[in-house]
């Protein structure tokens, strides 16, 4: 979100889904943002504190464009001076998945990051695709790139 992405958009080339999605949330801080909101509705003060090193001009950004994108909405809770309550959208919600699935990725390629791990037997968890249709765990390789419209 920081920088303009150069890509090649003609009008006959559609977005890749990666792309769509990081032209909404693709930055560091956006996405910390989004995960500190959801545990629920934060104070911009309560968000700084949750996101040590932002500074408050780059909070109010993000907070700006992820509103702007719908991810997250604001609702004043105080009028003189104007002071905002911060809360994802159901589509900042549904960003909770892709999180988790990154923050795995990350502890798994780090020494100093415990993974999530299952709570009744300790084994770190595994993220796989899943079929609701089927009702089946799909691997990789049964999962096609095609997008059916």
């Amino acid at each position: 979100m920081t920088a303009q992405r150069t890509t090649d958009r003609t009008p006959d080339r559609r977005p890749l889904p990666l792309e769509a999605a990081l032209d909404r949330v693709g930055d560091r801080w956006s996405l910390l943002l989004v995960e500190a909101l959801l545990d629920g509705p934060r104070r911009f003060g309560d968000l700084g504190d949750a996101l040590p090193g932002i500074a408050p001009n780059i909070l109010t950004d993000r907070l700006r464009r992820l509103e702007r994108a719908g991810i997250l909405r604001s609702s004043p809770y105080q009028e003189r001076p104007t002071r905002f309550t911060y809360e994802l959208t159901a589509d900042g919600r549904a960003l909770a998945s892709a999180l988790r699935l990154l923050a795995d990725w990350g502890a798994r390629r780090s020494n100093d990051v415990e993974p999530l791990r299952h709570a009744a037997c300790g084994t770190a968890l595994e993220a796989r695709f899943f079929c609701p249709t089927c009702s089946a765990v799909v691997d990789a390789a049964d999962a096609h790139e095609e997008r059916f419209v």
